[in-house]
């Protein structure tokens, strides 16, 4: 019989997308700072876009592409996968236009308000949308090969990016926390416990003590 594919690491890094995109709601909302000045420089958000280009590139990569062979024949589905791709393709847009917003010398913050209202809903809605139609078909179709190597090319996806990353990652997390770790050699578990978690526990990721506002 087939063993089907743990999918905890998904369920952890859907989990860490959805808590920070409440984070960045959060930002956006606030009237004691100006949004525009808090995520030119927040941590959170450059570590929000890095998780979401290393997610969803190796989905794009090494997921979708199994997906595809497995469900030859099957039309209804093989369009859902369509239908992921063209949510990334809409995630990196939005992310690109609040990028692209900040740099400019001349934003307001209601158009901020409105592409971050945008990230966030299309985000959410693509998680859920993923959750309920995509993973029962990578529980019946990926073989525990297949999904081992999504998980290799995500991990080298996120290369030099680990010491941020999987603490963020797990920040909050519970009962994935071992069972994520278990997945890196011991070197990689050392240094998350005794430099790489502390030194993210330190890290004010959306600014939460910027100076207020002081005006239009």
């Amino acid at each position: 019989m087939r063993g089907m594919p743990d999918l905890t690491l998904m369920g952890a890094m859907h989990d860490a997308l959805r808590r920070e995109a409440g984070r960045l709601a959060g930002v956006t909302a606030r009237v004691d700072v100006d949004p525009r000045t808090v995520l030119r420089a927040a941590v959170g958000w450059e570590l929000l876009k890095t998780a979401l280009r290393v997610h969803h590139s190796a989905e794009d990569e090494a997921l979708w592409p199994a997906l595809r062979r497995g469900l030859a024949g099957r039309p209804a589905d093989l369009a859902l996968l369509e239908v992921m791709e063209a949510e990334h393709d809409a995630i990196d847009q939005v992310v690109e236009a609040v990028d692209e917003a900040l740099a400019g010398p001349e934003i307001g913050s209601h158009h901020l308000g409105d592409l971050t209202d945008s990230l966030v809903t299309g985000l959410l809605g693509h998680l859920r949308h993923e959750e309920e139609q995509a993973l029962p078909l990578i529980r019946a179709v990926i073989t525990p090969g297949q999904w081992a190597y999504f998980g290799q090319v995500h991990a080298q996806r996120i290369g030099r990016d680990a010491f941020r990353i999987l603490p963020w990652l797990l920040d909050g997390a519970n009962e994935e926390t071992s069972t994520v770790l278990a997945v890196f050699p011991e070197p990689v578990r050392h240094a998350y416990r005794h430099r790489w978690r502390p030194a993210y526990l330190a890290l004010d990721l959306w600014n939460a003590g910027s100076t207020p506002c002081q005006g239009p």
